[in-house]
């Protein structure tokens, strides 16, 4: 199986004939390429004209994130799989308002029922989140087809600040306190957490959307405007709470992330290298566990449940099934 490789790091990517091999410090360390999936660079890199070519070839990705864990971007190789009929038939849900207002209320809603599951889950181990399970279906209920994307997604974000609160309940770490959600920077190892795994999952719905029919370019919930993908982004809020945030509580109670796992820095709260080395590795372990699906007959991991949601997606576009996002069951 393939498998992504994280770059730390400052040094140079190449391409040696038929390998690719990262040079840092004096070092050489070789890549198969058979083996690679997508990579992941963290540390000042660069590439050469040559590299890129051979990992177009190779339908090789490569996710670049800044010294500020903000993603930057991704080298996106030429898409085998892009359909004319698919990208027109997004464009149409895209362009009709009506449609388009009913696929961003489905990505919204199966976000709210994933939130739900992990928070009635531990109402069940005796976590007070009651409160918190109420306020978010009582906001959940306003959700209906007059409304525009706006002020759908005003609802979901009012409601992810109610669950957020809810992480303090959860987790009860003095050390890990949520407070209120900030971004650019972070001003909490929380919040650096949650920002941190969003990107990462936006990165990982994107390598599985490449390999289908469907457009990245064209999302529903966000705006196809100047980002360059956004579909990613929609797909991404249904797994937030059963991936990135499952995998934040398994970090912070197991006391695998500590104080020195984070740097303060630029007036805010980073991850530093050793901190997100055990995030990802955590993350890729998530991404491989497996789950019984009923609707199929057999066992798959996160990472295929994702595919599996794009394939729902890619049906829904040609009219053979109406989307229904994945809420996940304990």
């Amino acid at each position: 199986m393939k498998k992504n490789i994280y770059v730390f790091n400052n040094g140079d990517l190449k391409r040696k004939d038929n390998t690719i091999y990262f040079q840092f410090n004096n070092q050489k360390k070789y890549l198969p390429v058979e083996d690679i999936s997508q990579i992941y660079v963290f540390g000042e890199v660069s590439v050469t004209k040559k590299f890129l070519e051979f990992c177009t070839q190779n339908s090789i990705m490569i996710h670049f994130f800044n010294y500020h864990e903000y993603y930057v971007g991704t080298y996106y190789p030429r898409e085998y799989y892009n359909s004319g009929y698919m990208i027109l038939k997004q464009a149409e849900y895209y362009l009709n308002e009506e449609k388009r207002y009913q696929l961003a209320s489905i990505f919204v809603k199966g976000s709210i029922n994933n939130i739900l599951t992990v928070l009635k889950y531990y109402k069940n181990r005796e976590k007070d989140v009651s409160k918190q399970i109420d306020a978010i279906i009582e906001l959940s209920e306003k959700i209906n087809n007059n409304m525009n994307i706006e002020q759908l997604m005003a609802i979901e974000g009012n409601i992810r600040e109610i669950y957020y609160v809810a992480f303090d309940i959860i987790l009860k770490k003095e050390n890990f306190i949520f407070e209120k959600r900030t971004k650019r920077p972070p001003m909490n190892k929380l919040n650096s957490l949650i920002s941190f795994g969003n990107s990462i999952l936006y990165t990982v719905v994107l390598a599985e959307i490449y390999n289908t029919h469907l457009d990245a370019r064209i999302g529903y919930l966000h705006t196809t405007n100047n980002r360059r993908f956004t579909l990613n982004l929609d797909v991404a809020e249904i797994f937030k709470p059963i991936i990135i945030d499952r995998v934040i509580f398994t970090l912070i109670s197991k006391n695998m992330l500590t104080d020195k796992h984070f740097d303060n820095d630029i007036g805010g709260i980073l991850l530093n290298a050793e901190g997100k080395k055990i995030f990802l590795t955590q993350l890729e372990e998530k991404l491989k566990t497996t789950l019984m699906q009923s609707k199929i007959g057999r066992n798959v991991s996160y990472r295929r449940l994702i595919r599996l949601e794009l394939y729902k997606l890619e049906k829904h576009f040609m009219g053979e099934e109406v989307y229904k996002p994945y809420v996940h069951k304990w």
